[in-house]
C-alpha cells in the first residue's frame, strides 16, 4: 500500500495548483475527465467509478475500440473510472441513461447502480465490478417501477432497498426475494409532495440502530419498519417548515454512532441548508431567493425526539455532507441563492465549513479556505482512504456548455485537504501497521490495530473509527455512515509503536451492514490513512 507521502508525490507531479490557508488546502487533480462528475462512488481498489447522463450530447471523452451508442449515435463516454493512486481515468461505457439516478455498493464490493431517465434508463439495473479493464453491465427491467431522483440504502441482509423517485410513492427492493411483492406503497411520499414542485425526492434515508429506516423528505421524517411495511414514528415537523429535498435541496447525515457496546446506542442525524418555501417557484420567474442558513439536528433514537436548531456561516443549497475520518462533518459545494435545476442556482459558496458534532452549541462551525472553481447544480464529493475529500462536477445546463453562461459545465477533479493533514501534524499522525488492507473481519468480535505514531502518543486521545464510502449524486450521499468503535487499551509495543483494542460492530448488520469499509486509527483527531477491512 503506497503512504501518504507516496500519493503526494505522484499527485504533485502532475503540476496541478495547491492552494494554502489556515483552515485547509485545494489541489487540482484534473483539469478535465471529458464528463462531469455528477455521480460517485469509491470502491475497495480505491478506484472512483463516476458517470453523468447519455443525453448531454457528445462529451470530451472517447470511447475505446471504436465503441458507441447507437440511439442516438454517440462514440464518447458518459462515465469514467477515476484512479486516486495514479491520478489517471478511462473511459467506461454506459449503454442507457444513468441521470439523476441512485446506488449502492454490495456486501462483495459490486456497485450496483439503479433506474436512471427516459425509458431506456429508468427501470435498468446496472454492475460494475471492481476489477482491472472491467466495464458496466446492464439488466433491462431489473426494477419493478421508474426510479428517477430515487434513494438507495443497503440493508443488513445485504440486499438495497430503493425508495421513492418522481411520481413513485413506493420503495422495492434489489435482487428480488421469491414470492414477495415486487412494490410496497408508502404513502408519507405522497404525503410530502408539494404540488408542481415535489421537495421531497432523493429523501434522505438512513438505517437506524434498531434496523428500522429514518426517512427524511420536504420538512418531515419517520421511522420505517421496511419489512412489515409499517410506520413506527412520526417527528416533529423541522422548525420553520421549510423543505430541505430536493429541488429545495439541503443534505444529511448521520451523525458519528459512539458507545457500540451499550445496551442502547443513540443515533442523530444532521440536516443542513436547503431553501424556503417558494424559492423554486419564485427562481423559475428569475427571482433568486437566498438560500437557508440553518441546520436542524434530532436525536431519532430518543422517546421524544425534538429538533435543535443551529446557524452555519453561510446560507448554503445544493451543499455536499461528508463525513470526515475523525467524525467532524464537512460541508462543501453548492450556492447561496436560489434552488437546483437548470440554471436556478445563484452565487456559489466557495469556502468549506467543517462541523465539530462534540463542540458546544454555538461553536461547531469552523470557516474553511475556498476553491476558485463553483459547483453549483450536479456536483458532488466522496471521502478517500488517504482523508482527502474529491470534489466534482458541476452543470447546472441541459448540455455540455463551456462558454457565455454564468455557471460553465465543469469536468475538473480537485481534492480537498482538511486541516488534518497539515505537515504540522504530521508527529501526531498515526500509521496502521496491521491488521494488512483487505482484511475480513468477523463480527463482535475483540481486534488488534498495530500502528505507529512518530511524536509523543495521548493514549486517552486514541479511537478507531469505521466508514462506509457512500454513493454520492445531488448533495446526498446514500450508505455513509460512521463507527467510533472506541479503544478499549492502548498498549505500547516499542519503537514508537503501540496496539490498540477493539471491538468490532455486532453481527445484526443493524450498526454496520457488511460490506467493505474504511478502518482509520485517529491520535488526537488526526486520522492515519485508512485500509480497507471487509466486516462479514
Amino acid at each position: 500500500m503506497l503512504s501518504f507521502l507516496a500519493w503526494q508525490l505522484i499527485l504533485l507531479s502532475a503540476k496541478p495548483y495547491l492552494s494554502d490557508a489556515a483552515g485547509g488546502s485545494w489541489q487540482l487533480l484534473q483539469k478535465s475527465i471529458g464528463i462531469t462528475a455528477m455521480h460517485m462512488q469509491l470502491l475497495n481498489n480505491d478506484r472512483v467509478i463516476i458517470f453523468d447522463r447519455t443525453d448531454f450530447g457528445n462529451s470530451n471523452l472517447t470511447l475505446p475500440g471504436g465503441k458507441c451508442r447507437t440511439v442516438p449515435k454517440d462514440c464518447t463516454a458518459h462515465s469514467a473510472e477515476y484512479s486516486v493512486i495514479t491520478n489517471t481515468f478511462r473511459a467506461l461505457f454506459v449503454q442507457t441513461d444513468v441521470w439523476c439516478s441512485s446506488g449502492a455498493v454490495m456486501p462483495d464490493g459490486r456497485l450496483i447502480q439503479t433506474g436512471g431517465f427516459n425509458t431506456s434508463g429508468e427501470r435498468r439495473v446496472r454492475t460494475f465490478v471492481p476489477c482491472t479493464g472491467c466495464d458496466w453491465t446492464e439488466t433491462p427491467n431489473g426494477l419493478a417501477a421508474s426510479r428517477w431522483y430515487a434513494t438507495n440504502h443497503i440493508l443488513p441482509d445485504g440486499r438495497q432497498i430503493i425508495i421513492g423517485g418522481r411520481k413513485q410513492f413506493n420503495y422495492e427492493f434489489y435482487p428480488k426475494s421469491s414470492g414477495a411483492p415486487n412494490l410496497y406503497s408508502l404513502p408519507f411520499l405522497s404525503q410530502t409532495n408539494d404540488p408542481n414542485i415535489e421537495n421531497n425526492l432523493y429523501p434522505f434515508v438512513f438505517l437506524n440502530v434498531d434496523g428500522n429506516l429514518f426517512i427524511f423528505a420536504n420538512n418531515r421524517s419517520i421511522l420505517l419498519d421496511y419489512a412489515a411495511n409499517k410506520v413506527v414514528k412520526t417527528y416533529p415537523e423541522i422548525p420553520g417548515g421549510d423543505p430541505r429535498c430536493y429541488p429545495s435541496t439541503g443534505s444529511a447525515v448521520l451523525l458519528p454512532l459512539k458507545n457500540l457496546q451499550a445496551t442502547s446506542v443513540e443515533a442523530e442525524v444532521l440536516v443542513c441548508g436547503g431553501a424556503p418555501k417558494g424559492a423554486y417557484t419564485e427562481a423559475k420567474k428569475g427571482n433568486f431567493v437566498e438560500a437557508l442558513n440553518t441546520c436542524a439536528r434530532i436525536k431519532i433514537t430518543d422517546p421524544n425526539p425534538q429538533w435543535v436548531m443551529e446557524t452555519m456561516p453561510t446560507a448554503r443549497i445544493m451543499g455536499d455532507m461528508t463525513l470526515l475520518p475523525n467524525g467532524n462533518v464537512l460541508i462543501i459545494n453548492g450556492a447561496s441563492a436560489g434552488a437546483a435545476g437548470w440554471e436556478f442556482g445563484r452565487n456559489p459558496v466557495l469556502n468549506p465549513v467543517i462541523y465539530r458534532p462534540d463542540n458546544k452549541l454555538g461553536s461547531r462551525f469552523e470557516l474553511q479556505n475556498l476553491s476558485t472553481i463553483p459547483r453549483m447544480y450536479h456536483s458532488s464529493a466522496i471521502l478517500l482512504r488517504d482523508g482527502r475529500v474529491l470534489v466534482g462536477g458541476s452543470n447546472p445546463h441541459s448540455g455540455y456548455v463551456f462558454t457565455n453562461v454564468l455557471y460553465p459545465t465543469e469536468l475538473s477533479l480537485e481534492a480537498f485537504y482538511p486541516p488534518y493533514l497539515e505537515a504540522q501534524f504530521s508527529n501526531l499522525r498515526p500509521q496502521i501497521v496491521s491488521p494488512l488492507s483487505q482484511t475480513k473481519l468477523d463480527p463482535g468480535r475483540k481486534l488488534a490495530v498495530r500502528f505507529s505514531v512518530a511524536g509523543a502518543l495521548d493514549q486517552n486521545q486514541v479511537s478507531v473509527t469505521v466508514v462506509s464510502p457512500s454513493f454520492t449524486t445531488h448533495s446526498f450521499s446514500m450508505n455513509q455512515r460512521l463507527l467510533v468503535l472506541g479503544a478499549e487499551t492502548v498498549t505500547s509495543l516499542g519503537n514508537s509503536t503501540y496496539e490498540v483494542q477493539v471491538t468490532t460492530p455486532a453481527g445484526s448488520g443493524y450498526l454496520a451492514p457488511s460490506g467493505y469499509h474504511l478502518l482509520f486509527v485517529v491520535h488526537q483527531e488526526i486520522p492515519s490513512e485508512g485500509i480497507w477491512v471487509q466486516l462479514q
